[in-house]
């Protein structure tokens, strides 16, 4: 079984990231960590860096997990790139977080989440970062 989370260090991102290595103990199955930015902005928070890398590393290596990190810093957007690589690795599951926004913001930004939950040809498990379970 494979798991694909999208993470950006946020409290959603860890509210996701949190529940899928809990999914993947449970199931004993593959995590793939999807970390992407369109690349449009100069600095982008949404993007880990080597330091937040090695961490990450870090602490999925700690839960005793098989796991694999994919980082893009440049090209499509979140949403492509988290339904391409769970299409492409056959994901049983796609794990992410909610932020709450706006009607006008959702209209003006889009939705990834809402890509992520009308395209999935697999489940998707959302998150808020308030989420307790």
């Amino acid at each position: 079984m494979t798991i694909v989370v999208g993470y950006i260090p946020s409290p959603e991102g860890e509210a996701a990231l949190e529940r899928a290595i809990i999914e993947a103990r449970r199931n004993e199955a593959r995590l793939i960590v999807v970390n992407s930015s369109k690349g449009d902005q100069l600095v982008d928070d949404r993007l880990i860096d080597a330091k937040q890398y090695h961490e990450l590393e870090a602490r999925l290596a700690e839960a005793g997990i098989d796991f694999w990190i994919e980082r893009h810093s440049q090209g499509a957007d979140a949403a492509d790139q988290i339904l391409h690589i769970a299409e492409a690795q056959r994901a049983e599951l796609i794990v992410i977080g909610l932020r709450k926004r706006t009607a006008m913001g959702k209209f003006l930004m889009g939705s990834n989440a809402q890509r992520i939950l009308l395209q999935a040809a697999c489940p998707v498990l959302s998150l808020k970062a308030s989420s307790d379970w």
